[in-house]
């Protein structure tokens, strides 16, 4: 049984940035950030943001885009728990665009790796009470 239900997810910005010329070698890297604001107990709302970039060159191929998605969370459980589930949530929508984006742009589509998001350190800081 899912522990969050998905609301709704938009792209909130997007910047890109394609100057290969011919049949350049390119080798990828990313930066990824996820953060979770609370908003009621219910709701939260998942921000990702998704750096691709070519290692020896950034200024030849680079993208940036935050993808934003609002969750209802279905059941009680800890933040770092939700933050994981959501995650899981939006990151193969993120996959989908960056291979979406890539392709259309007259470039081999890019695959982001999968990530295992539970063996990753979580830092919460409570702002306020």
């Amino acid at each position: 049984m899912a522990n969050v239900e998905m609301q709704d997810y938009k792209i909130s910005a997007v910047e890109f940035k394609n100057n290969v010329q011919g049949k350049e070698k390119l080798s990828f890297s990313n930066k990824i950030s996820y953060n979770v604001k609370y908003s009621q107990k219910q709701f939260c709302e998942g921000a990702l943001t998704v750096e691709v970039f070519d290692k020896e060159k950034p200024d030849t191929i680079s993208m940036k885009f935050t993808l934003n998605g609002a969750f209802r969370i279905l059941k009680d459980m800890e933040k770092e728990f939700i933050h994981v589930e959501t995650f899981k949530e939006l990151f193969p929508i993120a996959k989908a665009f960056v291979v979406t984006l890539t392709a259309n742009t007259g470039i081999p589509p890019i695959f982001l790796k999968n990530i295992d998001i539970e063996s990753q350190e979580i830092y919460r800081m409570e702002m306020g009470k």
